[in-house]
């Protein structure tokens, strides 16, 4: 693997938190566009935008490009087919795995046709564009990352994105993509709870981000906060310990972050559901960072407090 140093705050796209108790979900462009007046080097990227329902890929596109210029080339899109939580909020409802698959291949189309440049129109199986035309323009288009989380959706990735963006270490994702002709970068988020008491940082954990146990199939098809604090109330501490690495041994984290370098991903946003971020980042860069690196060079960025 190629030695990187790489830093990118990452960032979902959210109507809805997960839990009512996050108590938070800003509108991510916004939150992008005050990090990239404030900063000058990192990268960032939306893991992930839903481009489909809730926003039409147009909306998107101009988003992104706007935010592509604002940054200095500094923005990659993150993109995928989305969850029930935020896209039922217009009222048009939430396909099934099939449909959003064919909306999200169709939106791509969408935003790489705006991209190109001049005025464009769009007819597709569920999704239209006329006559529209995106006038700012960055020198170079965003690179677009595809989420997956299994073939169909990484076929996606590597026939229309420029990489993968993937929730768990699983090397069959990778090699998928690789195999569907995707060459990019590979993009995916690791579980931390990070605290100087080991069974603070469970108890955190535990607290905003048992949702995450309930596995993909539950976590796309919630509508509403409400359904997924029932959904995961029985979600123990021990459950929680097998998913996160949790505690302040950099050793954990480490080990965690280790499984998705060896499942081929180089990208990583460490997704901290610790209670003390501002620790979090201390340690990260007093005592993780250059443990990772020594990993092969993982490109390691920070996200804290957990999406949204």
């Amino acid at each position: 693997m190629r030695r990187r140093d790489i830093r990118f705050p990452g960032s979902s796209d959210h109507f809805h938190p997960w839990l009512d108790v996050q108590g938070h979900s800003p509108f991510t462009w916004t939150v992008f566009g005050a990090i990239a007046a404030r900063t000058d080097r990192v990268g960032l990227a939306t893991g992930v935008t839903c481009p489909t329902v809730r926003y039409h890929p147009a909306i998107i596109a101009q988003a992104a490009a706007t935010l592509a210029i604002v940054s200095d080339g500094r923005f990659t899109l993150g993109v995928g087919a989305g969850e029930r939580l935020n896209e039922h909020v217009v009222g048009q409802g939430f396909p099934g795995v099939r449909g959003r698959h064919e909306r999200l291949r169709e939106a791509l189309e969408i935003i790489r046709l705006l991209w190109s440049g001049g005025y464009q129109s769009y007819e597709g199986k569920h999704l239209r564009l006329e006559d529209a035309r995106v006038f700012d323009l960055p020198d170079r288009p965003p690179a677009i990352v595809v989420a997956a989380s299994g073939p169909a959706s990484a076929a996606i990735a590597a026939e229309l994105g420029d990489g993968l963006f993937a929730t768990e270490p699983k090397p069959d994702l990778v090699r998928d993509y690789q195999r569907g002709g995707g060459a990019g970068p590979r993009y995916a988020e690791v579980a931390l709870a990070w605290a100087l008491d080991e069974e603070q940082a469970v108890r955190a954990a535990w607290q905003t981000s048992r949702w995450s146990v309930t596995g993909w199939k539950v976590m796309s098809e919630l509508p509403n906060p409400v359904n997924f604090d029932a959904a995961s109330r029985t979600v123990t501490e021990a459950d929680i310990r097998q998913q996160f690495a949790v505690g302040p041994a950099p050793e954990t984290h480490v080990a965690a972050v280790r499984t998705y370098v060896d499942a081929g991903f180089d990208h990583l946003v460490l997704q901290n559901a610790g209670p003390d971020p501002d620790g979090f980042l201390d340690f990260y860069r007093d005592t993780l960072a250059d443990r990772l690196r020594a990993l092969g060079g993982p490109a390691a960025g920070s996200a804290s407090p957990p999406a949204p």
